[in-house]
């Protein structure tokens, strides 16, 4: 979305870094969950089915686990306190639809056990979604207009943008973590596939550096701008 307006400025190869990575993360994230998508799980659980049980034996029996449309669209609701997973993953019993199932079970884990950088995360979430909605007309005018004249905003922005992203790391880290402890410890996944989860894991872990490292480089490009302009 952002990098028509960058084209056009003249730290435009600043944003290459994180095109590329952003690539490459989502490439990674492909095809691990096709080929663990594809590899059926020893227990047998479904992803409905696994989280279901990391919360219960969690204490977390008031928390849903609800089917919701779309292609990873699995995510945990602080607000709702609800679990939400793609139909993909709420029904099929796989490494990858049980990894990830898992992992957000990991995010109520953490909600339960107060984990501090969550909490951060959610207090950041109103002023985030303002922050996005500034940089898409900031990258929408710019395209338009080829100016610059909105860089204190994109700035301000986008610091917003990079601090979200940079607590959203140890976040999924840590959801990561307590997700292939729990598999193991209740049986779900054995010993010798625990590698496969780690990879998927991995590989959408992956995808939040590529967004904490575009979002730096952006603002870096904006700092630039408004060092010039001085």
């Amino acid at each position: 979305m952002m990098l028509g307006f960058f084209i056009i400025g003249p730290y435009w190869w600043l944003a290459v870094p994180g095109v590329l990575i952003g690539i490459y993360a989502q490439m990674k994230l492909s095809a691990a969950y096709s080929r663990y998508m594809a590899e059926g799980i020893e227990s047998g659980r479904s992803g409905a089915e696994a989280a279901r049980e990391i919360l219960d034996r969690a204490g977390l029996t008031s928390v849903p686990v609800e089917e919701v449309p779309g292609h990873l669209t699995d995510h945990y609701d602080p607000l709702k306190k609800a679990l939400f997973l793609s139909s993909e993953n709420f029904h099929t019993r796989s490494l990858a639809a049980v990894g990830v199932a898992a992992h957000e079970a990991g995010h109520a884990l953490q909600h339960k056990a107060a984990y501090a950088p969550l909490q951060w995360r959610m207090a950041l979430v109103p002023v985030t979604n303002i922050a996005s909605q500034a940089a898409f007309w900031i990258t929408f005018l710019g395209m338009i207009m080829h100016a610059f004249m909105f860089v204190s905003i994109a700035i301000a922005a986008f610091t917003i943008l990079t601090v979200f992203q940079l607590v959203t790391l140890p976040v999924e880290f840590d959801a990561s973590r307590r997700a292939k402890e729990q598999l193991v410890r209740l049986g779900i996944v054995q010993g010798h596939e625990s590698g496969a989860i780690d990879k998927v894991l991995n590989a959408a872990a992956l995808t939040y550096v590529a967004a904490m490292v575009a979002a730096l480089l952006t603002l870096l490009q904006f700092i630039l701008i408004a060092r010039d302009r001085d």
